[in-house]
């Protein structure tokens, strides 16, 4: 681990810390056997049922990158895209940050493709990820009526509202790219080569990335294929979520199907505060949310966020470590080798000047 990583997790681990001490220093009584007890008593074929579903989201997934490739692989199997993709979410799951590039990498080597080129599928993926989202938290909020219900509404409208701002911004960019990516390029290079050693080649790169990433969009047929796809897959997460809730057969966690929504989106807030192999913001975030917005107790909103963590994040980890054994994968050489995939991309440090 370099020394760079090892200072981000320092930091990483020093927020996780305060915001476990800022919600346990609430909790004075917390009563870890009511915990235990409540955690022992869900139903099993509910959270079964949400695992399940979490899988075929990962299928999903996989299918949704085989659109990407139809322009340079037409022949590509979704199926065998699967294994890559499952591998890819268990790296990242046990490594944090640093298995986020596994599934990229996995896919360029089985299809014989360069790595960039499928770092850029992987940002325009993010795209239809967000905006996916974002379509179904729009309806949630303003069209159903459940969420209306709730105290805190009109933060939840204030925080969708600057969601959609976002989501529409990041469209007129992907869209000013798609159309001049190559043009952008070059003036952000130039723009911001003053600053720092590289900064404006390497913003260039990723702008072309990027560039060749939506260039994998051949028609407006691929297009609304991959919003269905995205709209879909998105949704069996949130029935996910809204499986594991109900497991518990209490009435603090009969949400309805809209609100879960909610909290799937504080869950993804919180998730980018993430250490390796036990997370932390994501669960912090959702149990946040669970015990002040829709006031369910102590143990109980601990108890769900932990187990919508496990289903949600953790449970590709056996598949994924079993599927990695079988083609004899290790997670730690294959994050090792997608950054250094990533930085023989990046423009090497010109020497110094000779005096």
């Amino acid at each position: 681990m370099s020394k760079k990583q090892i200072i981000i997790y320092g930091l990483l681990a020093a927020v996780f810390a305060i915001l476990v001490y800022v919600q346990f220093r609430t909790w004075r009584n917390f009563d870890w056997a009511t915990f235990w007890s409540q955690t022992d008593q869900v139903n099993k074929r509910h959270i079964f049922h949400a695992i399940g579903l979490i899988y075929l989201a990962y299928v999903v997934r996989a299918f949704r990158w085989k659109i990407f490739l139809r322009p340079v692989r037409p022949k590509a199997s979704w199926w065998g895209l699967v294994a890559p993709t499952l591998i890819g979410f268990a790296g990242l799951a046990i490594l944090g940050r640093p298995g986020e590039l596994i599934r990229p990498y996995l896919i360029a080597r089985k299809e014989n493709l360069p790595f960039s080129s499928q770092l850029g599928v992987w940002a325009v993926e993010r795209i239809f990820d967000i905006g996916a989202f974002t379509l179904l938290l729009m309806i949630a909020i303003f069209v159903a009526h459940s969420p209306r219900e709730l105290e805190y509404y009109g933060r939840f409208r204030t925080a969708g509202l600057i969601l959609l701002g976002i989501v529409i911004g990041m469209t007129a960019i992907a869209i000013a790219i798609s159309r001049n990516g190559e043009a952008l390029a070059s003036w952000v290079e130039r723009r911001f080569s003053h600053l720092a050693a590289n900064l404006g080649k390497r913003i260039a790169l990723r702008v072309r990335e990027f560039h060749r990433g939506l260039n994998t969009i051949d028609s407006v047929f691929s297009f609304l294929q991959l919003v269905v796809v995205s709209v879909v897959m998105w949704c069996m997460i949130a029935v996910a979520y809204k499986e594991v809730t109900h497991s518990y057969g209490v009435e603090e966690l009969e949400i309805p199907q809209t609100q879960v929504l909610l909290l799937m989106g504080s869950s993804m807030v919180g998730s980018m505060i993430q250490l390796p192999g036990v997370g932390g913001g994501s669960q912090l975030a959702t149990i946040a949310t669970l015990e002040h917005v829709f006031d369910v107790p102590h143990e109980l909103a601990a108890s769900c966020g932990i187990m919508l963590w496990l289903v949600s994040f953790v449970a590709v980890i056996p598949l994924g470590l079993l599927l990695a054994h079988r083609e004899r994968l290790s997670f730690r050489k294959l994050a090792a080798e997608s950054r250094e995939q990533e930085q023989v991309s990046l423009p090497s440090s010109p020497p110094p000047a000779s005096t």
